[in-house]
């Protein structure tokens, strides 16, 4: 069992909160309403510029080489996802210019700060646990969501956001991150610190299923 397994079984009902949330299983089943997958995808816009600079301050924070590059590695499929959000909002009429003049919501600005000062306060690891429910957990959830292949999708509403994470690029990355956590973990964790992570990942995770809440109440709103 790889570290990243054993944080989900550490703080599985907060794992469970995020992964099988309703705004998930309303998007899987293609019935969530267009609005809240906008609201949504226009707040996550903003939400990827800051953990574009979380990954940045992973440059930062590594050692080695390899943690560089597997910094640089974050920050390019980062980058590469703006543009899928780009490319979406575009077709609501919405351009660059007005995306980055929306206001960020509480959800947005919880869950990017703490990982910024997870970051900030704490070392590579520390970092790298605070990211990993976004960058792995996306993986998770878009597998989940074609377990059959993205072609198998057909028709399917949310097709395009579906395979950005299904697809092979993102999974490595999610593959890549995973084999960091180990490496750092090796080099640096007790088993004691072990449940502090577990704290700081479960709460991660409830930041995101906060997020994914954030689309559903603009509907309810």
């Amino acid at each position: 069992m790889d570290v990243f397994e054993r944080l989900k079984l550490a703080a599985e009902v907060d794992w469970r909160s995020y992964v099988e949330h309703k705004f998930v299983q309303q998007l899987g089943e293609g019935t969530l309403p267009q609005e809240a997958f906008r609201a949504y995808l226009v707040q996550d816009y903003l939400f990827l510029i800051q953990f574009s600079r979380a990954w940045a301050l992973a440059a930062y924070k590594s050692r080695t080489i390899p943690e560089i590059r597997a910094a640089q590695a974050g920050l390019a499929g980062i980058l590469d996802e703006t543009e899928l959000h780009v490319r979406l909002c575009g077709r609501w009429g919405l351009s660059p210019e007005q995306l980055h003049s929306v206001q960020e919501h509480q959800a947005t600005v919880a869950y990017t700060r703490f990982v910024l000062d997870c970051g900030a306060a704490g070392d590579l690891l520390d970092l790298h646990v605070a990211l990993a429910p976004c960058v792995i957990g996306y993986a998770e959830i878009g597998k989940a969501l074609a377990p059959q292949g993205v072609e198998a999708l057909g028709d399917h509403p949310y097709r395009e956001w579906i395979g950005e994470y299904a697809g092979e690029a993102f999974q490595q990355l999610a593959i890549g991150s995973r084999k960091l956590l180990d490496d750092l973990a090796a080099r640096s964790m007790t088993e004691r610190r072990f449940g502090e992570l577990a704290i700081l990942f479960g709460k991660a995770a409830r930041l995101e299923a906060d997020f994914w809440q954030m689309g559903l109440d603009a509907v309810a709103g």
